[in-house]
């Protein structure tokens, strides 16, 4: 089974930087895709970028392309997020999520295409 936990989130300035992790404490077989979403207040849960099981594939929403980094590393079961130039619009609730699939080198944007949530990690960007 796959538990999955964010952290790292916090109050940062605007212009500021942050790096999320999500760490998978249960068991899986092989490496899967995962993603990262994002929800402010009253919003919808919105992507924000995904990396495929074997980490040759990354794709971002729009708003943070340039700014935001999505890896990983599979020998410690852990995905990150590595987040600059923070703006107060990225100010959400961020969750980490996995697919358990067996393409390799595929990412995906869906929220309902992943199997596995997280908890969520707070960011506040302050101006």
């Amino acid at each position: 089974q796959v538990q999955l936990a964010e952290s790292g989130g916090g109050v940062v300035q605007a212009g500021g930087s942050l790096r999320l992790s999500c760490a998978n404490s249960g068991r899986t077989v092989g490496t899967y895709a995962m993603g990262w979403f994002r929800q402010a207040p009253g919003e919808d849960r919105d992507f924000v970028a995904a990396i495929s099981g074997d980490a040759t594939v990354t794709y971002y929403t729009d708003s943070v392309k340039g700014r935001f980094t999505i890896s990983r590393d599979n020998a410690k079961n852990s995905l990150y997020l590595q987040m600059n130039s923070l703006n107060s619009e990225d100010t959400a609730g961020y969750y980490c999520a996995l697919r358990t699939d067996i393409c390799a080198g595929c990412v995906y944007s869906v929220e309902t295409d992943y199997n596995y949530w997280g908890q969520g990690t707070q960011v506040t960007v302050s101006s």
